[in-house]
């Protein structure tokens, strides 16, 4: 059975960071934030939920994919991007509906189990 786009009802971007990057890693959130009207979160110097390397997180509707997703492709600038859908089943969210600007990461998805 296949599955509805409208099942998507938001997105979540996490720019993954290093000491040597930070600065530019809030940067860029930010100016997502100021330029594409996302929601930004906290810059964590910190390992958070299942990510691999500190992170910011950028969540938008699920409308604005098309806005977002070429304007990170663009103006990464090398970050890596970990792009994810919001359905309500966060395994999945997290591990089949994937999408990855740069270099993928491997996941510590055991919080979703």
């Amino acid at each position: 059975m296949s599955k509805s786009p409208s099942e998507i009802t938001a997105y979540h971007a996490h720019v993954y960071f290093d000491a040597d990057t930070v600065q530019q890693a809030e940067e860029l959130c930010e100016q997502a934030r100021y330029t594409l009207g996302v929601a930004m979160g906290r810059v964590h110097q910190k390992l958070v939920g299942p990510h691999p390397e500190w992170s910011c997180q950028l969540s938008f509707n699920a409308e604005m994919i098309g806005d977002v997703l070429p304007w990170l492709i663009l103006n990464r600038n090398g970050l890596t991007v970990f792009i994810h859908p919001v359905t309500g089943n966060d395994l999945d969210d997290h591990t089949k509906y994937i999408m990855w600007l740069g270099d993928s990461k491997p996941l510590n998805i055991d919080q979703f189990l």
